[in-house]
Parts: structure tokens; sequence; C-alpha cells
């Protein structure tokens, strides 16, 4: 018979170590007073890290609950799965869904960069082949330090190469992302890993325990000591100055185990024989098992001794809470344990019987015939702590607010418009990042239309059809530390807006929302006013939210990143053949822009690069213009009618154009009107620069006047590669493209 009495119960005079394992004084108290009893060492441990910021959201989510005044469905029909489960699903035609989610994987890229990184592609690829799907891409939104800085040249290589390896190992094309440097990511960069998946509507999988006497097992790699604590512990922790608090093992991926894991799974769902399924992140089996008895309606018994270890000497509070990569949790019929065994086999998968379903509502967990856990698993996995944090608006935003970038001194001169636009293009935010896309392959599996540097990326779903999805993930954390709410709105609105130029229906959005310590009123306040700007701009675009992560502690001493909610929009285009690229031009091509442009320089690339400077009220965001580009875009995809399309966001209108002569290899010849510098430099959110010829102009100008949208047409595209503007200034693309592409290996000396 077990003992229901554990050593740690019958020594009560042994102090526990609740506080290391990130406890708060309150929360041990009231885990005792849940469990009417103290904790053995076991539950304390499974307590500690479910109850962790990274894993309960315990600050967070009392405000991730105003995404639930979204309607959970998009233009394309409702969401197959939304906020809490693993991954969102969205139907997209003809029987189709895809499945999308971004999380952060920050302070364990900082600590163990390769690693770090690796595994936090390895882990939200698993979250999306939980649901039922397989996975068909990735994008990887980083930011780092200053280039120049020591430790990016430590971080950001390690990093890149991470996600690369990982990725490119597991034949998933990097489809897109962002890199970014700015000092306040210095020791805390920012590692947001988005994958998609595709399924039918009837795989669609959820993650919960049914049926009493069903078998559960856990399969995949072997547990080991790395990562005990791991991703749940160090990203709900402040870093300091001098590197983390804590440092305990970041995880090891290995990718082709994962690889085997994918099909295996994905054979296992064909073959009917899961029940439930559940992956093992952040928190490992502490998560696995709590979840999935907490989601269903019957209780869990799991015994500890069954796990297979890699490392023998491992305690049952290691196992409990080690995040030992490439394992999921499957619960299946008595029936079906032998056909699932049998496919596990075929593809060189470990499983194990660990535990079954069981009548009540307990998880019980057993070692070494003790039992060493004994809890309600909705304690454990949803019901933990919440806290409502103070927050309260700066007393510093006013100042901020008028000291705008307006006022900064500005080039007065031709020459120094040119030598302003040269600098902007060619700094650290600017640069060409083909160093980092280089090392990861965009073009495995055959279906990627659009990749990096394209405004988004694009995956083809149908070979008959062409029906296909477009990903863009953005976000201006310049603006968002202006003022989080319009912030927000800016990056929700460019993400919208990358996806529509390419020809696709933005439909929904996953974020990550990365943000300083949650105990600092201010930063607080930043996460409020972010989810608000959110709510209200999603309501406007139609776009419901399906999921995604909260980072927070991302502060290194006393300096908290940029508020940084990173936004991942997905589109719907019903033929891939009707994309619209950035840099598809001819010679003789009109050279157009949608939009208005105002005098917005405001946490500008050009306030930032020229001056340092970083002050005033960010643009202006105009939901029923970008609803109307999607109408344009729409039509001119289908019909053809421009030959390409870019977003005017960071840089404007300077660095838009020559981004588009570098990917065309051509020139362009433009008239500005009005004052130039507020032309070139102005970052007036909701344009976009496109390319027409001569006997489609016409029908380009009569559908932007039927969407109520301004169009200027500034010149032309020139076969001489140079950009002409009329009597200010020439400047030659393969002198600019030089030093443009020279940025980041020239800072990393690669």
């Amino acid at each position: 018979m077990v003992d229901t009495v554990s050593q740690a119960v019958r020594t009560p005079d042994v102090a526990q170590p609740w506080e290391a394992l990130g406890l708060k004084a309150d929360e041990y108290d009231l885990i005792k007073k849940i469990l009417g009893r103290r904790p053995t060492s076991c539950e304390l441990a499974m307590y500690s890290v479910m109850w962790s910021e990274h894993c309960s959201y315990k600050s967070s989510k009392i405000h991730l609950k105003k995404f639930g005044v979204l309607e959970p469905t998009t233009p394309r029909g409702p969401l197959l799965a939304g906020i809490g489960e693993q991954a969102g699903v969205v139907d997209i035609g003809d029987g189709w869904a895809v499945t999308f989610k971004i999380e952060s994987h920050n302070h364990p890229s900082y600590v163990e960069p390769y690693q770090g990184a690796a595994t936090g592609v390895g882990g939200i690829v698993r979250d999306i082949l939980a649901m039922g799907a397989r996975p068909i891409a990735v994008m990887d939104p980083l930011r780092f330090g200053p280039l120049e800085a020591p430790d990016t040249a430590r971080v950001m290589p390690g990093v890149v190469a991470g996600i690369g390896g990982y990725g490119n190992c597991l034949g998933l094309p990097t489809i897109g992302g962002e890199v970014v440097f700015d000092s306040t990511y210095a020791g805390n960069p920012l590692v947001n890993a988005l994958c998609l998946g595709v399924l039918r509507h009837e795989d669609v999988k959820k993650a919960a325990a049914e049926g009493v006497g069903n078998k559960v097992i856990l399969y995949g790699a072997t547990t080991g000591g790395d990562g005990i604590g791991g991703a749940s512990i160090l990203a709900s922790e402040t870093f300091t100055a001098g590197g983390p608090t804590k440092r305990p093992s970041v995880q090891v991926g290995d990718p082709f185990m994962e690889k085997l894991l994918i099909e295996c799974t994905l054979e296992l769902f064909a073959a009917g024989v899961i029940q439930g399924i559940q992956d093992f992140g952040a928190a490992g089996l502490s998560c696995a098992t709590s979840e999935l008895a907490s989601a269903g309606s019957g209780g869990m018994h799991v015994d500890l001794n069954a796990v297979p270890l890699r490392d023998s000497s491992l305690a049952p509070e290691e196992i409990l809470m080690s995040e030992s990569q490439e394992r999921m949790m499957a619960v299946v019929t008595p029936g079906d344990v032998d056909r699932f065994m049998e496919i596990c086999a075929k593809w060189d998968v470990l499983a194990t019987v660990v535990g079954e379903v069981i009548t009540g509502d307990r998880l019980l967990i057993d070692w070494n015939g003790e039992r060493v856990v004994d809890v309600d698993p909705k304690t454990v996995a949803h019901e933990g702590p919440t806290y409502d944090r103070p927050f309260e608006r700066p007393q510093w935003m006013d100042a901020l607010h008028e000291d705008r970038a307006e006022d900064l001194p500005r080039p007065t001169t031709a020459e120094e418009l040119a030598r302003d636009l040269v600098a902007v293009i060619t700094s650290p935010n600017h640069g060409d990042v083909s160093w980092v896309t280089r090392q990861y392959d965009h073009v495995v599996r055959g279906n990627s239309a659009m990749a990096q540097p394209e405004n988004a990326g694009m995956v083809r779903i149908d070979e008959t059809s062409g029906l296909g999805v477009a990903l863009s993930t953005d976000c201006n954390a310049r603006f968002t530390y202006l003022d989080p709410f319009l912030g927000a709105q800016i990056s929700l609105a460019e993400a919208y807006r990358n996806v529509a130029i390419c020809g696709a229906e933005p439909v929904a959005i996953t974020d990550c929302l990365n943000f300083g310590s949650p105990e600092d009123p201010e930063i607080m306040w930043q996460f409020v006013e972010a989810i608000k700007g959110l709510v209200e701009g999603c309501q406007a675009l139609g776009t419901p939210v399906t999921g995604g992560n909260v980072s927070f502690y991302n502060k290194t001493g006393e300096t908290a990143i940029l508020p940084t909610p990173t936004i991942g929009m997905l589109g719907v285009i019903d033929n891939i053949a009707d994309r619209v690229g950035y840099g598809t031009t001819c010679v003789g091509d009109h050279v157009l822009v949608l939009g208005d442009t105002r005098e917005e320089l405001s946490g500008s690339s050009w306030a930032q690069v020229i001056h340092g400077h970083l002050g005033g009220v960010p643009p202006k965001v105009d939901f029923d213009f970008h609803k109307r580009l999607v109408e344009f875009f729409q039509v001119v995809s289908k019909t053809h009618l421009v030959c390409s399309s870019h977003d005017l966001a960071n840089g404007g209108l300077g660095v838009a154009l020559l981004e588009s002569c570098f990917a065309s290899g051509l020139g362009m010849q433009i008239t500005l009107t009005g004052d130039p510098f507020v032309a070139l430099f102005s970052e007036s959110t909701g344009r976009v620069l496109v390319t027409c010829d001569d006997s489609n102009l016409p029908a380009v100008k009569a559908l932007a006047e039927k969407c109520s949208l301004p169009l200027s047409d500034l010149g032309r595209i020139t076969a001489e590669p140079q950009v002409v503007v009329t009597d200010l200034f020439t400047l030659d693309i393969e002198d600019v493209r030089t030093k443009w592409q020279s940025v980041i290996p020239d800072a990393l000396s690669v």
C-alpha cells in the first residue's frame, strides 16, 4: 500500500526551500492552506514551477481577460480554437485550418545563446504539433543590445546559429522575423519564436485526460538534469547588471529527436490512437500532468519510477521540474496501447506507460512506493495566485511628450538630406540582415512563396488551389515607449499592413508581450495600456487574438527593456500566384505612394540615428484607412494591376525607396512635393510604396479613389542604378548598398 504521507510532511521542523524556488511567503502559505498541510518536497517543486510568472501569468491574466471581448471569429469564419488552448486554430477555407502561436525564450537565450534559442524553436514547434497540425514554418523576431557592444557579439551569433541549427534540422523554413538593436536589450535580449502549422478541420486535438482507465504515455527523449526549473523560473526573475540572478541549467535541444517526434506524432494522429495530448514545455512533467488532468473530467495517477531517465541520480523533485526537450505526453485507451507502441518503435521513439486516468479529481504521483504528490491539479495548473498589481502613469511622460523630435535641428541643404538618408539606411536597425537570414533555410519543403526580406512571409497550403497564408511579425518599441496605447496599435497596424499589401486578407493575431518587471507600477501601466490599445485595434480591424505569451522581468539592473508587444499577424490568400512582392518591377513603371504624409517625426529612425533622440508623441493610426487598404490590395493583387508594394514604416519613404532599389537592382527618378525632409523621413502610418506600368495606372488611380486612398505619383523606375531626387541629390545604389550590406558583418567581424 502506498504511503500517503511523505517524509517532508513527517518532518515539520525541516525548513523547505520555498524562497529558493521562487515562491513568495504568502504563496507558500497559500499552498499550505490549499493542501491543509505542509507540501511534500515534490508538491513544493511542482507548485513553484507552475506558479512561476512564466507558467501561471499571475500578474497578467486579469488584464489578458480583456481580449475576451473580441469576437472569436475572423473574416474567414469562427476560430476552431482560441485563447486557452496550446495554440489558436483558424479556419482558412476548403476544410483547411492553420494554427500559429508566438512565445518567448528570452532569459535562457542570454544565459546560453545557442541552446536557449534552439529550444525556443523546439518548444513552439511542439505547441503547434500538439494541436494536431504539421508544423510548416517558423519566424523569429529578435532584439539585442547595441550592435557594437561586446556582449552582442557573444549573444547574437549564438542565438542566430541556434535558430538556424534547430529549424534547419527539422526541415522547417524560417520565413520572416525582425532584427532590432537598442541599448535597453543589453543583457536581456528578446528571442521570440513563432510557428505555423497546417491541419484539416477534423484533426484538431485538445489537451485533456479523459476516460477512466486510459493509459498515460510519455514518449520522446529521456529525462535528464538539463533545464531543471529552466525557463519557468529563469523567465520569472529580474536580471542584475552583472548577469542573471539565477542560472539554472538551460535546456539542451536535439532537433533530430524532435524531427522523429513530429513524424511519429503525426502518424499516431492518423492512426487515431491518441485521446488527448500535451507537449512538455516550461515546467516539464509538472506542467504536462497537471494541465492534462486539470482539463479532463477525472484524475490521474503517475509512477515516477516509470519515467525513463538519462541521469539515474535525479531526485523525484528534479524529475518533476526537468525541462528536458523533445518530450510529449499522450492519453491512450488500453486497446490502443500496443498500436501506439508499434508506431513509436517504427520511428525509434522511446515510449513508456507512466500512469493512467483515474476516478475523482486528484493528481497522484508515486516514487519508490511512496506518495509524493496528492493534489487537485486545478490548483496547480489554473487556480494559482492572481495579482492585481498597482499601475500608474509615469510622471515623466508629460515631459517626454513635450520633447518633440519635430523641434530638432533638420538638414537644410540637399547634401545634408542625402547625408542623413545614407546614415539612416546604414544604421544597425536598417542595415542588411542577410548575414542572419542566410543561416536559415527559407525554401525547404518547397512551399515558401515569400520570405525575408519581403514585407511578409508566405506559405502555400494547398497545391491544387494555390491557397496560402501570409505572416508578419512587427513591433515598434520606440513608439510603445512614447505611448504604450498608441505604440501597440502602431505595431498591430504595421503587421496588418504588411500582410495586406502582399495580397492576403488579415484575419487573426498572436502576440508576445515583452515587458520589464510587473512589480514596477510604471511598467505595469505600460502593459495595461498596450493591452487596451490592442483590444481597441483588434475590434476595429476584426482580427481576434488567438493566443500568445507574456514575458515579464525583462530588466537588467535598473534598466527595463523598451516595452515590446510583438504582433504576429496571419493573413489568407486564395492563390499564392496573386501575391505582390516588394522588388518585382520594371524600367518605366510608375512609383506611387498610397496614404498621406504628415509631419510626424517623434520616435522616428531619423531622430534616433541623427540625434540619439527619443521623445514626443507617436504618429496617429487610422484603422478604417487600413481596412480600405485591404480592399484595394485584394483587387490589385487578383487583377495584377500593381507590380510591387512596400510598406513605409521605420525610416519612412527614403528607406523604402532605397530598399526597393536594392531588391530590384534598378533605380528611380522621383520628385518630392512639399517639405522634402518631411517627405523622406516622416513615419506617418498606413503608407505604402507601389509600382505599376503605364497601362494599369488609370485603373490603379480609379481604384484608389474608390477606396478613398490618397495616391501620389512620385516618378519612374529607371535602368540606371541611382536614386535621383529631382533638384536635390543623386545616390548611387551600388555605393549605398555596399555600406548597407557591411553593417552587421563589420560590427561582428564575420
